[in-house]
């Protein structure tokens, strides 16, 4: 009988990874003689992580941390096989999905581009049946041309055409170490969106912050169904509105820190002098 995984289209799997010690092995095993080709970039991991990724590839690198989107281009562009998977070390590639895979990339005729596959996201040991956290994700593409978005968080991918494919096959994820973990996580990606936003122009309200609080809360729990997931529902859905309040009151002050700046500066002249004289010598 044909191995489909020597008729497909190589696949190149990039994971970006700092202090995964304690789960990135499952992600590669999930992976390893599946994917042709393993391409980590590391940036700065103190706990062994390292040791265990050698396990599985010697196309390792270590690096800086320029953010989410700059670190997966700089992945990117080390990855060879026609396809690129994008994984995370707190997810793992189930079997079902591994199959999948094969057989539409050996599919007559396939001209898709892009492939998303459902999240099946646990947490705290259960996975979440409904939700932000069940949304298909897009983590198999055409490397050809594409790019992600250089954003520090919440990075997109970017192909010169895009023809997507919707598979079953699901993606496992495991994000959340305790709620303390969950609590820092979310707190950080929130002042990281705030920082891109602000960079973009947006500003942002205390009042408005609140209201999201509760809009974002009612989205999950109420219009995607959360509220079907029982009390693990109702804690996804209380986590994700904390989110959007951290992101636009952190936006917030952005907004006020820049404000007093600009204050100070108009009130003395002096020190205007030395903003200008800092900005001529760039020059």
């Amino acid at each position: 009988m044909n191995n489909p995984r020597h008729q497909r289209p190589s696949i190149t799997a990039t994971i970006i990874c700092r202090n995964e010690a304690d789960r990135i092995e499952a992600c590669l095993e999930s992976i390893a003689g599946w994917v042709d080709e393993i391409v980590v970039l590391d940036s700065g991991s103190t706990d062994g992580t390292l040791d265990i990724v050698r396990r599985y590839t010697d196309k390792v690198w270590q690096t800086d941390w320029p953010g989410f989107g700059p670190q997966r281009n700089r992945a990117l562009d080390k990855a060879t096989g026609d396809w690129v998977l994008y994984i995370d070390a707190d997810e793992r590639v189930t079997p079902e999905l591994r199959a999948e895979v094969d057989r539409v990339l050996c599919a007559p005729n396939f001209d898709r581009t892009l492939l998303k596959m459902p999240w099946r996201t646990l947490l705290f040991g259960k996975p979440l049946r409904y939700g932000r956290f069940t949304s298909p994700q897009s983590r198999l593409f055409l490397r050809r041309g594409a790019r992600f978005r250089d954003d520090l968080v919440h990075e997109a991918i970017m192909l010169p055409e895009c023809r997507v494919g919707l598979l079953r096959g699901e993606l496992e994820h495991d994000s959340w170490r305790s709620y303390a973990h969950m609590q820092e996580k979310h707190l950080h990606y929130a002042c990281l969106l705030a920082r891109q936003k602000y960079a973009r122009g947006k500003r942002g309200g205390l009042i408005y912050a609140g209201a999201r609080f509760f809009t974002d809360f009612a989205q999950q729990y109420l219009l995607r169904l959360s509220i079907l997931d029982g009390r693990r529902g109702l804690l996804i859905s209380l986590a994700l509105a904390q989110y959007a309040l951290h992101k636009y009151v952190a936006l917030w002050a952005l907004s006020q820190s820049d404000s007093g700046t600009q204050k100070k500066i108009r009130a003395n002249p002096s020190i205007r002098m030395r903003a200008v004289r800092s900005d001529d010598s760039a020059f």
